[in-house]
């Protein structure tokens, strides 16, 4: 089989890639490692900035994300026992969106085989060779047996512990790296959420997060120690924790319910350069990771696979390979930007195991100074609604 585009990963960017593709009419194959249920099922990201929600809704792709998503027009900082809201609509007339990232992937795995795109579950990707050539071939397992996909172009879309970034070539390659002192104890529970909009809160305990995933499943998480147990927490502790880490507000109240997911998520900022070596290409988390702070990581997978298919359809349409060239450019000026503002809000939030007393005063002096200026709440809310999608 041989086809112009090979994907490797049936994740947002993957199954984007595919769709915008098929649109210029250029053939691919994803190929996906796991079963359709559990990828369609796996909790991930649920946050998308207003470009992400464009470009799905252009593609076709946002039926159901219409009808379903969550706008919210801002946000709210808690700290030193006060609510602080950015209105990104007043400010930048933008929002942003909750719909999960399984839902997300429902919609496009369903749009590309009604399209016809072919999407090859329970197909493991062994590797890769003849990226250096014009005849790339991909090795994968499937049903017990050994199989080749020969292509002209492979996209590596498979995330950070993918065989993409694992065998993308040494040769001029630059990691970065930032392993964050903390981790998030994140929960699923089935619970109204506490308020319409997140709220992100600063505490001498350490930092929490109230977000949803519908009007009646709540996504929240809790700053605590990068080797945690999550069976350490009990239900109790739980709810205590983040009671006291919210504090009193007239008409707010951590909403309690059945816990139906529990797990300690590590916090890390991660950039590999280049994203391209010939003719292979990262997108999305097999080029870069970023903690959750700032929403931002399947934002910028739809972003990266967006200048990717531009690339392509100049050289499929005209041979022009100077999209290409630019690739890793072109990205990596948006993908340092929310490395930028995820690090910055990271750091602005939680509380740092080894804080003095005076970085815990200057810490809170920077939220005021953001929160108390017309000029610093528009700063966080462009960011945070999303830088524009191509740069």
């Amino acid at each position: 089989m041989r086809v112009q585009v090979g994907i490797i990963g049936a994740g947002p960017a993957g199954l984007m890639l595919a769709r915008l593709l098929h649109l210029q009419g250029i053939s691919s194959v994803v190929l996906e490692s796991r079963s359709r249920p559990y990828v369609e099922t796996r909790l991930r990201a649920g946050l998308l900035e207003q470009g992400s929600v464009d470009l799905i809704n252009e593609t076709g792709m946002g039926e159901r994300l219409r009808q379903e998503c969550l706008p919210h027009d801002g946000i709210e900082l808690i700290f030193n026992g006060e609510r602080h809201r950015v209105d990104m609509q007043a400010l930048i007339n933008r929002r942003v969106y909750i719909y999960g990232q399984q839902e997300m992937v429902k919609d496009m795995v369903a749009v590309n085989l009604a399209a016809g795109v072919p999407i090859e579950f329970e197909a493991e990707v062994r590797s890769f060779d003849g990226i250096d050539g014009d005849k790339p071939t991909i090795h994968y397992r499937q049903n017990g047996a050994d199989h080749a996909l020969a292509c002209d172009y492979i996209a590596g879309c498979d995330g950070f512990h993918g065989v993409a970034r694992r065998d993308f070539p040494q040769k001029g390659r630059q990691d970065y790296d930032c392993v964050y002192p903390f981790g998030w104890l994140g929960i699923l529970v089935d619970a109204p959420p506490a308020n319409h909009e997140l709220l992100y809160c600063h505490h001498q305990r350490g930092f929490a997060l109230f977000t949803m995933r519908s009007p009646k499943v709540s996504r929240l998480y809790l700053q605590v120690p990068p080797d945690e147990d999550e069976n350490a927490w009990s239900d109790d502790r739980i709810w205590n924790e983040f009671r006291t880490r919210l504090g009193k507000h007239e008409g707010l109240e951590v909403s309690m319910g059945k816990i139906t997911q529990k797990s300690v998520i590590e916090m890390r900022s991660y950039v590999t350069e280049p994203m391209r070596a010939e003719r292979l290409f990262l997108a999305g988390d097999s080029a870069h990771i970023v903690p959750p702070t700032g929403a931002k990581g399947m934002n910028l997978a739809i972003s990266d696979v967006y200048v990717l298919a531009k690339a392509f359809t100049a050289f499929y349409k005209r041979g022009a390979t100077d999209l290409f060239d630019a690739y890793t450019q072109k990205c990596l000026r948006r993908v340092w930007g929310a490395q930028h503002f995820s690090w910055w809000m990271t750091s602005m939030l939680h509380t740092m195991p080894d804080a003095s007393a005076f970085d815990v005063r200057r810490q809170i002096a920077e939220l005021q100074t953001i929160t108390g200026s017309v000029s610093g709440r528009k700063l966080l809310a462009e960011n945070y609604a999303g830088l524009p999608i191509e740069m």
